[in-house]
């Protein structure tokens, strides 16, 4: 129970490693590609991205878990950031997101990444059911200023039994792309291969997250 309640206090749920799996693939990152991982936990999503040959910015508020994937991924192409995921100064370079974060910032976490001036390319985020209809669909609120430049649908639905502990009720996949009409353009996708060394991000000071 303990574990359970920490888990709760910090706003996380651990993603079973078959579903992070499925994420992943569903998200086809491709080698070289700057990907975030938001909310990182134990590593289970930047694992499996690694592995894809992406180059990882780990997102963990917690101090142990961020401490725990420091050593996990020491020598790896993975950057691990200790910062609240709703305060972050984006990459400066074309970048994805592949992330399972804590359901509490989900909103002000998508309203970030899809601000003026970033450079997502696509992002394929696990939020509350609710949450991704806020941005998806007929007479969607949340999308509608940002439809020139991102395109938004709903993924893969992942069941509250995939989390440990679980979920109160069913999460989905909130997959974003930018569309053609966007500033950036196909240009984008020529610059997903990038280091995690030229990237901005800011550590806020205030963490929030609990």
């Amino acid at each position: 129970m303990r574990g359970a309640s920490v888990a709760r206090r910090w706003g996380w749920h651990r993603l079973d490693r078959r579903w992070a799996g499925r994420i992943v693939a569903d998200a086809a990152i491709t080698p070289g590609e700057l990907v975030l991982d938001v909310g990182a936990g134990d590593g289970v999503l930047t694992g499996l991205l690694v592995r894809c040959g992406a180059r990882v910015i780990a997102v963990e508020l917690h101090p142990g878990r961020s401490t725990t994937l420091r050593r996990r991924f020491a020598g790896r192409d993975v950057r691990i950031v200790t910062a609240d995921a709703a305060d972050l100064r984006l990459p400066r370079r074309s970048f994805s997101v592949v992330a399972n974060p804590p359901f509490g910032i989900s909103m002000a976490l998508v309203r970030r990444l899809v601000s003026p001036g970033s450079r997502l390319v696509a992002a394929d985020i696990v939020v509350p059911r609710h949450v991704a209809l806020r941005w998806c669909g007929e007479g969607a609120g949340g999308a509608g200023r940002w439809a020139r430049e991102y395109h938004f649908s709903l993924g893969r639905r992942i069941p509250a039994s995939a989390f440990r502990p679980s979920a109160a009720r069913d999460a989905v996949v909130l997959r974003i792309r930018r569309t053609n009409g966007g500033a950036m353009g196909e240009r984008a996708f020529g610059e997903k291969r990038s280091s995690t060394a030229n990237v901005g991000v800011r550590v806020h000071q205030r963490p929030r997250i609990g």
